[in-house]
């Protein structure tokens, strides 16, 4: 009867703990879900962009989750850019319409890349970033999965960083009667959140999101001065703080769980008092 006693209490505090770090988790949840999200440069009718920048400082802001489309030539560069946050593992995804095989003499390499908001290129951890169409090939698909998002890393590591990430689409090795054709492309961001597996100890101050541009500003003396424009996109449910993750959780309810395994070990072992046989006493 006592084990039957002691069981059932643990079973009980064990799940009044578990409460809290669930019903957290569901208004962390309801929260980002009623959490607005940004617009990004689109088209008039408030559709997904319908166009490309051609350098860092113009590149498109796209959404995560959502397309973007372009036109253009052979031989242009096509940029884009998109946020990432801590813990998320974003896959990018490009496919490219390529001109009238009749206008075309041999097959094209078109290339995907992807750079932080350092403008250093990322490295693909998985994905086809390079491919060769043939010369009768109607469209072309590339893909590069980066590394997990760190909060923060050495100054000597290439990790991917929060901030603003840069997509840059183009063909490479185009002979001089393959340029100027015209392509459509079609890109589309998604992640995966990764959470407390890629969570580490320290963050940065402030996350990479360099001026994508410049804006005049008169000043009461008369004089214009030119300030950076900061990029307007974020996630969904703004940057992470860096130091909050769901090893926290994990660690909370860990550490109950040791808790209530040493009082019902201590409960099943302690001995009931003096025996009934042996007299006060003795």
């Amino acid at each position: 009867m006592r084990i039957r006693r002691v069981l059932t209490t643990t079973l009980f505090m064990l799940g009044v703990a578990a409460t809290p770090a669930l019903l957290g988790v569901t208004a962390s949840s309801a929260v980002a879900d009623s959490s607005p999200s940004p617009s990004a440069s689109a088209s008039g009718d408030g559709g997904a962009p319908t166009e490309a920048g051609t350098s860092f400082r113009t590149a498109t802001e796209i959404e995560q989750g959502r397309g973007a489309t372009a036109s253009g030539s052979s031989g242009d560069y096509l940029y884009w850019s998109f946020p990432a946050d801590a813990g998320q593992r974003p896959t990018v995804k490009a496919t490219v319409k390529l001109p009238e095989a009749s206008t075309r003499n041999a097959a094209e390499t078109w290339q995907i890349d992807v750079y932080d908001g350092l403008r250093r290129r990322q490295a693909c951890q998985y994905g086809a970033q390079t491919r060769t169409a043939a010369r009768d090939a109607a469209s072309v698909a590339l893909s590069c999965t980066l590394r997990t998002v760190r909060a923060w890393s050495e100054q000597w590591a290439d990790d991917p960083l929060p901030g603003t990430y840069y997509i840059r689409l183009t063909a490479t090795g185009l002979g001089a009667s393959e340029l100027g054709l015209p392509v459509s492309a079609e890109v589309k961001v998604d992640s995966k959140d990764i959470g407390g597996a890629a969570a580490v100890d320290g963050s940065l101050a402030k996350p990479l999101v360099p001026g994508i541009a410049t804006t005049a500003e008169k000043s009461d003396s008369g004089s214009t001065s030119s300030t950076a424009a900061l990029s307007s996109i974020e996630p969904d449910d703004g940057w992470a703080s860096g130091w909050w993750s769901d090893r926290w959780v994990w660690t909370a309810i860990g550490g109950i769980l040791a808790a209530l395994a040493g009082i019902g070990g201590y409960a099943l072992t302690r001995s009931s008092g003096r025996p009934s046989r042996i007299p006060p006493g003795a």
